[in-house]
């Protein structure tokens, strides 16, 4: 039952110890929210998406629209609770991060992220180093490309010009970008001279899905961060962030399942989750539904790839 028992996402098994890791899935949960500039409560995200998940807490997932069975029976998902994070320093809690991920990744893990501030996906990023080429989707209202947030370099604002700069990174899509945020007009010129494409919902919604995602490679490997500010305030109104404009539930899994069979995901982290300011809960919900929906289309590529797992 959804209301009883550990609270894990989705009622999954529980590894405390990284080391003893046997799972095709690792989700982990980062309470971090340091580097946030206006509405604080972040760090609370990971337990209230864990919360919000036990309603999903059941087999199989049949979707009769697409006349789909998402099964996972075979597949091994673990909820590796979080990162120990020092309150007050942002470094050493990044580093904690990072070197959680490094972990879950040599173990020939998928890891499955829960934010925090969009700050946290800066050590993940680094942790992506032993991937080769590795493209990035981006779903978010803001670009998120500062040289730097008040002399600092590692925040929220800045992670995916954090991304740009490193060497394992190949191309990169950014998608759901709107309205006013703190990146500039040079920040948007060095994102694209970068070679990154940028779109808004309203330019997605014009030209569909496949003519959005055409330039990213195929075949190749994939991270996706998504920042729960991507969607609408009305719908997603528990972020750190909120903006008007945004995507809807069903155009960001439809996205999700692009990515999906466009590629091999490596890895994804959802961020900027905050419970304080959505007392409904449906936020949280929201973002567990996503994570799930996001789960099962990578499954079901790498059952319509491998179908003998």
């Amino acid at each position: 039952m959804p209301f009883t028992g550990i609270t894990s996402f989705k009622k999954y098994p529980i590894c405390t110890n990284l080391d003893e890791l046997d799972a095709d899935f690792a989700i982990i949960g980062v309470p971090n929210d340091m580097t946030t500039a206006w509405r604080s409560g972040a760090r609370m995200g990971p337990r209230s998406i864990r919360e919000q998940s036990s309603l999903y807490a059941f087999g199989a997932s049949y979707d009769h629209e697409k006349d789909i069975l998402y099964d996972n029976e075979g597949w091994k998902i673990v909820d590796c609770g979080d990162v120990s994070i020092i309150n007050g320093d942002v470094e050493q809690s990044h580093e904690n991060t990072e070197e959680a991920i490094r972990k879950i990744i040599a173990n020939g893990t998928i890891p499955i992220v829960l934010g925090g501030d969009h700050s946290i996906t800066n050590p993940v990023a680094f942790a992506l180093e032993s991937e080769e080429k590795v493209n990035v989707i981006q779903i978010d209202a803001h670009l998120d490309w500062l040289k730097d947030a008040s002399g600092q370099r590692f925040t929220l604002s800045n992670p995916m010009r954090r991304m740009s700069e490193m060497e394992h990174i190949n191309k990169m899509a950014q998608l759901g970008i709107r309205g006013v945020g703190s990146s500039q007009k040079e920040d948007f010129d060095d994102a694209r001279a970068y070679g990154s494409a940028i779109f808004s919902p309203k330019q997605i919604r014009k030209m569909g899905i496949e003519e959005t995602l055409k330039d990213m490679p195929n075949g190749e490997k994939y991270y996706v961060t998504i920042d729960i500010d991507g969607l609408d305030a009305s719908v997603a109104p528990g972020a750190g962030s909120p903006s008007p404009g945004g995507f809807y539930y069903d155009e960001v899994s439809e996205i999700l399942e692009a990515v999906a069979k466009k590629g091999e995901v490596i890895g994804f982290d959802l961020v900027e989750v905050n419970p304080l300011y959505d007392p409904t809960g449906v936020t949280s919900q929201i973002a567990a539904r996503l994570i799930i929906d996001f789960i099962n289309f990578i499954i079901r590529e790498k059952q319509l790839n491998s179908p003998t797992k």
